[in-house]
């Protein structure tokens, strides 16, 4: 560390932000100094590489948040960069839905055999909203019913159908709630066994009414605070949909493609969904996303003679495309989900041991998806991420309360890494 974060450029470079940006942003950073008592002026990226990244004043942080989950590989890595390289040299933009590029062509069909049953269908998009919606139209038109069943806590992107499906704050929803279809109804996010018996029976009495076309539901919750269900939540709502007629739609935005130590944590768990949502990680670092379903769900697509269609300028870019396949390719070279998992695991007992008795209600998650749920509120949570900032950690809150530290480091994070924030973790509690 050079200086104490936020150093003067990066102060000089957030006024002249803060002056033409939305107000939002800045009202919420003024809104959490007063939650913790301490700065939340922000600080400037430069460049970063790896699990590091260095800011406008040239301090370098450890990034363990790796642009929220979705630096799997890390910052600028070698393989994406180089397949975009070659890609920019040949073709930008192709012509979306009307004449494809290679490398959508080839991103769809590895995409497709990531899916457990054959003949999957895939539909790209640039965002995990993107796909979010992709599948909320997908369930209309497979079922023909509009409603849905979304989780407390919950976080599945701001455009407006996956909004009205957020489950994490309220305040999300609120202002717009007039330009909200009412179509969504929650259910609480079993946290514990003792919930499963209560969650899994209001989902089958909504089910029952029979207006209900889908069941949405992260299989970890992320932004919310990386909370692991109860086995057998996934199978319960499984059993339901299926007994109602209703699809499985598995948000693995955050779960999906190692972060949670497989492939894709549903499916890990012995669930096979209707339609699985990818995004975050799929890119490297690059904006492209993906909706999967199984062949017999997506064919409801058809039945409008191609009227009906979900689709955008840039969706299924070639470079976007081109730094998928290098992610994908590189994550099962080097076998980051089982990685993610062996590391993720061992982390997490070590955090568990060095944070007893500093008021630590539980460290939880699964594979490198890592929260740590603190007692004394969202202040509490925000100014030991500002104490970590100090020491060089890059750590973000979450979780309904915001009293969660979520680390979500890339798969290829150096173990000493962690190991020496858990070692400062521990004096970064007050």
């Amino acid at each position: 560390m050079v200086t104490e974060p936020p150093g003067p450029e990066s102060r000089r470079l957030g006024a002249r932000m803060s002056a033409s940006e939305s107000p939002a942003f800045e009202a919420r950073r003024g809104r959490r100094a007063r939650e913790s008592g301490s700065d939340q002026s922000p600080i400037v990226y430069t460049r970063g590489t790896g699990a590091n990244v260095v800011d406008v004043d040239r301090n370098r942080y450890v990034d363990l948040t790796a642009g929220f989950g979705a630096l799997l590989l890390g910052h600028r890595p070698p393989v994406v960069a180089a397949a975009v390289a070659r890609q920019q040299r040949k073709l930008w933009l192709a012509l979306g839905d009307v004449y494809a590029s290679e490398p959508k062509i080839a991103l769809s069909i590895v995409l497709s055999k990531l899916f457990p049953e054959k003949g999957a269908r895939v539909m790209l998009g640039l965002s995990g909203a993107d796909a979010i919606t992709a599948a909320m139209k997908t369930a209309v038109l497979a079922t023909g019913k509009p409603k849905v069943i979304a989780f407390e806590g919950a976080y599945h992107g701001l455009s407006y159908a996956p909004l009205a499906a957020c489950g994490l704050a309220r305040a999300f929803r609120e202002p717009f709630l007039e330009q909200l279809a009412p179509f969504v109804r929650f259910a609480p996010y079993p946290g514990h066994a003792n919930d499963l018996d209560r969650v899994l029976t209001l989902v089958r009495a909504e089910l029952a009414r029979g207006e209900t076309g889908a069941v949405l539901v992260e299989p970890v919750l992320g932004r919310g605070g990386c909370i692991v269900p109860p086995a057998g939540f996934l199978q319960g709502l499984r059993d339901a949909c299926t007994e109602a007629g209703a699809l499985l739609i598995a948000d693995e935005i955050w779960t999906g493609l190692g972060r949670s130590g497989a492939w894709l944590a549903s499916v890990d768990e012995g669930v096979t969904p209707d339609v699985v949502c990818l995004g975050k990680g799929l890119g490297g670092g690059h904006p492209i996303s993906a909706c999967i379903g199984r062949e017999e769900v997506m064919r409801a697509w058809d039945t409008r003679g191609g009227g009906a269609i979900h689709t955008a300028t840039h969706f299924g870019a070639p470079t976007a495309c081109a730094a998928a396949l290098a992610t994908l390719v590189e994550l099962r070279r080097a076998r980051l989900p089982e990685r993610a998992k062996r590391v993720g695991d061992r982390w997490m007992a070590d955090l568990r041991a060095a944070l007893e008795g500093q008021r630590v209600v539980e460290v939880r998650g699964r594979g490198l998806m890592v929260g740590i749920a603190l007692e004394g509120g969202s202040g509490r949570a925000l100014a030991a991420a500002r104490v970590l900032l100090g020491a060089g950690y890059i750590v973000l809150t979450g979780g309904s309360g915001g009293d969660v530290l979520t680390l979500t480091p890339p798969l290829t994070i150096e173990a000493g890494m962690l190991e020496r924030f858990t070692r400062v973790m521990k004096h970064a509690l007050v």
